[in-house]
């Protein structure tokens, strides 16, 4: 501590700190709003927050759910927690080519937190986790607008004290009920912008603690402090490291550390340090960039962020992330005038989204945003507007005589610019177009600018009550439209749907409109949606191949074919479109040209077990007996839960008169999948031809428990029964089975038969 006081002087303290703090210009005082008591405040951020939101909490996996979190191996107890270090936000290794090098291994381990305590995946805790997150991190912006709009004081005691708890509240309260960011919240994946996002804010809350012995020694002297705490600086480096390593994002918060470090603690006139520094001036010291420790500090951030950066670096590996045109169409433009007025057009649209969150969309890439390929395109327009907006703002930020504008403004627009930067474009390709989930952080930036606006609004306006009430409106309105936008990501056909009007040329939504109908089993309707997205984008190889296999379970060959073909024609190494290939051209009896593709697919993708049962199927057809179970064993290998292929080994074995070795595989498949009712029935019928009646009875019967309703179960132990000489036992199974399928042959064939020995044993005995 720099200071020490008894009992008696703190009255005067007080009045110390309270006289000072009314010498800074308070932005409360033109702020036409109700003041509440901070833990009140706090409370009414909470429950908004929980409000706009709560409906989500029982939503479904939806669109990078599956991904990110069903199809992760990395939520699996199996996985050894060291992995997920060196593995990217999907599970794939960061070394791969395939890699999208998003590192986030901390949200993915809340990921197995939330998996391993639920056991298993139910997505009501994801849910769950991802509101209280966002009503925290709403609360906590209570506190940091209240630093960012009203400034940093400390009283005595070294509590900081609260200088414009009206405007804090309205600015937390735009932030908590802002509709952009339903994404995050509602989408589980979100959960790294919000992960992300807790610790920058507890980084920037952990910086200003640092400084509560220069302000308090300020205020009490009136003279410049020049202590400050290394540990605090030090703890907010490694709380952005954390924040980075749960989004990329939250390494901009050291940047944000400096900005706020040379405004509000060393109160720099930027434009004056930019004038000394043209001009050579020697009195720079006098500018304040040497004084109260910036220099160093600063210099403590940024090996902080170099280091943070380097570990990275080596971690991930050198390669940049492998997208295609698709995610982002106009970092592929030959034209640098091309993808830089792109780029400036996909600002205007996140500031568009920012200022009118009305529509939104899951997905804004595969032709949502045109590409501008000329200046004579209307959509000019919204560059203009964004830099003449921009322009003005830096331009009152730099020149303003108002200290107190100066500092409000350019915090405003280092929050709302700087966050952003890693998804620019500027330093590095990303794999979006526009993305909601990445406005997260940059939205505390615009909640500061909306309610200096306000501010100044009131100050002007004669009817300031009438101000309030607009307010009120557009938060109300606000909250009304987070709870439509989160109903509609509780499932994903609500989501997709809602897509098609705010994106109908994006190929991608009809691509998800189509996949779900195909996956509910309405192929019909699927059809038309999947040929949209090819008409819409003729080089969807997805698209492509998802049309041509329904179209190859209706049988309609021919076009299946030529799709299939066309889709790996365009992506030669699209191992599922060479497999499909491969199923057709069976269909059509070119055997040969299926061997051929089937083998293709196998040599992109290795571990296909899918395409080697296929392929086991192709042998058998052509009677090539030891191909077929070489490949239904690669199969197995490959997945040893791939049931269709242990059943086809035991068929193969039993039809060629191989008991012995039927019966060993059908064992080996049964270990491996106990429950597998389908597996019982194949190696029942093994048993019973090799005639160890009981126990293959027994698997019938067991197989029968778990699927009562299949005729050929019961048909098959009735000819158990038949064989065993348990005639009657065999006739009630006979009469189950042809009321189940009245229609099977060869069950009523052996039902008469039969009926025909029993009447005749009826006479004998008689």
């Amino acid at each position: 501590q720099i200071f020490t006081q008894h009992n008696a002087e703190a009255p005067n303290l007080e009045q110390a700190f309270h006289r000072m703090a009314q010498m800074e210009p308070n932005l409360d005082h033109d702020v036409s709003w109700f003041l509440l008591p901070s833990y009140w405040a706090k409370m009414v951020v909470a429950l908004i927050s929980f409000l706009c939101f709560a409906n989500s909490y029982d939503g479904d996996f939806v669109f990078d759910d599956s991904e990110a979190i069903i199809n992760n191996k990395d939520l699996r107890a199996e996985t050894p927690l060291g992995d997920l270090w060196y593995h990217d936000f999907w599970g794939s290794k960061l070394s791969s080519n395939t890699s999208h090098k998003s590192y986030r291994p901390l949200t993915v381990l809340t990921f197995r937190i939330n998996y391993l305590f639920a056991g298993g995946f139910y997505p009501v805790g994801f849910h769950v986790i991802n509101i209280i997150l966002h009503c925290t991190i709403s609360v906590l912006m209570v506190d940091v607008f209240s630093i960012l709009l009203g400034g940093l004081q400390f009283s005595n005691k070294g509590r900081r004290l609260n200088l414009a708890p009206k405007s804090s509240l309205l600015a937390a309260l735009l932030f908590a009920v802002h509709p952009v960011h339903t994404e995050c919240v509602a989408g589980i994946v979100g959960r790294a912008d919000l992960l992300c996002a807790l610790f920058f804010l507890l980084s920037f809350l952990g910086y200003c603690k640092a400084f509560r012995e220069i302000m308090a020694f300020f205020i009490l002297t009136g003279k410049e402090g020049h202590t400050f705490s290394v540990f605090w600086v030090l703890v907010s480096v490694v709380l952005g490291a954390i924040a980075m390593l749960c989004k990329e994002q939250g390494i901009t918060i050291l940047g944000l550390n400096a900005v706020f470090d040379a405004l509000v603690i060393n109160k720099l006139n930027l434009l004056e340090l930019i004038r000394k520094l043209l001009y050579k001036d020697k009195s720079l010291e006098n500018a304040g960039l040497f004084r109260k420790g910036l220099l160093f500090r600063i210099t403590l951030l940024m090996c902080g962020g170099a280091s943070i950066l380097y570990i990275r670096w080596r971690i991930m590996g050198t390669g940049p992330p492998a997208f295609t045109e698709v995610d982002n169409p106009a970092s592929f433009a030959d034209s640098l005038f091309v993808r830089a007025i792109n780029y400036n057009y996909y600002y205007s649209l996140n500031a568009w989204l920012l200022l009118c969150p009305w529509w939104l969309c899951f997905d804004w890439s595969m032709g949502c945003i045109p590409l501008i390929k000329s200046v004579s395109d209307w959509r000019i327009i919204a560059l203009a507007a964004l830099w003449f907006c921009l322009i003005g703002l830096i331009c009152q930020a730099l020149c303003s005589e108002d200290s107190h504008k100066r500092r409000i403004l350019t915090l405003g627009l280092g929050f709302l610019i700087i966050p952003f930067l890693p998804a620019s474009n500027l330093f590095f390709r990303v794999g979006f177009v526009v993305a909601e989930r990445v406005i997260y952080l940059p939205s505390i930036g615009y909640c500061i600018l909306f309610t200096y606006g306000f501010s100044l609004l009131s100050k002007q306006a004669k009817k300031k009550k009438i101000l309030a009430v607009a307010v009120l409106g557009i938060l109300l309105i606000n909250v009304m439209r987070c709870a439509l936008r989160s109903s509609q990501w509780r499932s994903e056909e609500q989501l997709f749907r809602s897509a098609l009007s705010v994106c109908p040329l994006n190929a991608k939504v009809h691509y998800n409109v189509g996949k779900n109908l195909a996956d509910k089993g309405n192929q019909s309707a699927a059809i038309k949606y999947y040929r949209e997205a090819v008409r819409l984008n003729p080089k969807y190889v997805h698209a492509m191949n998802n049309l041509g296999n329904i179209l190859k379970e209706r049988n309609e060959l021919h076009e299946a074919e030529e799709l299939l073909s066309l889709a790996v024609q365009i992506q030669p190494d699209f191992a599922a479109a060479w497999m499909n290939l491969g199923i057709v051209q069976n269909s059509l009896r070119r055997f040969e040209e299926a061997e051929q593709s089937y083998w293709t697919a196998i040599k992109h993708r290795k571990k296909y077990p899918d395409c080697y049962y296929n392929l086991g199927r192709l042998y058998a057809d052509l009677n090539r007996h030891i191909d077929a179970l070489n490949a239904w064993r690669n199969a197995t290998v490959l997945k040893p839960e791939h049931s269709l292929a242990w059943n086809n080994m035991i068929i193969l074995l039993d039809n060629t008169g191989n008991l012995a070795q039927a019966e060993a595989v059908g064992r080996e498949a049964l270990e491996l999948i106990p429950n597998d009712h389908s597996l019982m029935f194949s190696l029942a019928n093994v048993l019973g031809k090799s005639q160890k009646y009981k126990e293959s009875e027994a698997l019938f019967l067991k197989a029968i428990k778990a699927n009562p309703n299949a005729a050929s179960y019961h048909g098959n132990l009735a000819v158990l029964y038949h064989r065993w000489g348990n005639l009657d036992l065999a006739k009630k199974r006979y009469e189950v089975s042809l009321k189940l399928d009245p229609t099977a042959p060869g069950t009523k064939e052996n039902y008469n038969l039969l009926r025909r020995k029993l009447e005749q044993l009826q006479k004998k005995g008689s």
